[in-house]
């Protein structure tokens, strides 16, 4: 099973189990999600199903994220100016950290071997078993300080 259909068959059984029906918003979501590499906002995740012919409500997309934020299997990032973006929680090979430009409001994805090991040894040496993790890297963009120095 590829990682897409790992992570759309979790969701699927935990909100099963949860109580929510399987309707076809909820699968266009879950399924959209699924195939990102990156955080979407719910603009922009009802703008894509759209462009695929699979239109949903925002107040459905913003009621299932809800729904997914709630059963831990996506991560809510705030990158500012009143813009939250959501990604599914991956373990391994699809996990990585962000950079938001507090300016443009752009995400870039970053992933850092060092800082995971790092992580890992702070882990092993707190009162906590951290079971998720996510560092968030603040400041202006490369274009953004350009601009503001010229």
């Amino acid at each position: 099973m590829s990682e897409v259909e790992d992570w759309v068959a979790q969701a699927d059984e935990r909100l099963a189990a949860a109580g929510y029906r399987r309707g076809g918003a909820r699968r266009a979501v879950i399924r959209l999600l699924g195939e990102q590499r990156c955080a979407l906002s719910a603009v922009e995740i009802g703008a894509a199903l759209e462009r695929d012919d699979r239109a949903v409500s925002r107040a459905s997309v913003y009621r299932i994220l809800e729904e997914l934020e709630q059963a831990e299997l996506v991560m809510r990032i705030e990158v500012g100016q009143g813009v939250v973006r959501y990604e599914p929680i991956r373990h391994g090979r699809g996990h990585h950290h962000h950079m938001v430009c507090d300016r443009c409001g752009r995400l870039y994805p970053f992933v850092d071997e060092r800082l995971e090991r790092e992580l890992r040894r702070v882990s092993e040496h707190v009162a906590l078993e951290v079971a998720e993790h996510e560092v968030i890297l603040r400041g202006a963009c490369e274009r953004c300080a350009a601009d503001a120095a010229a």
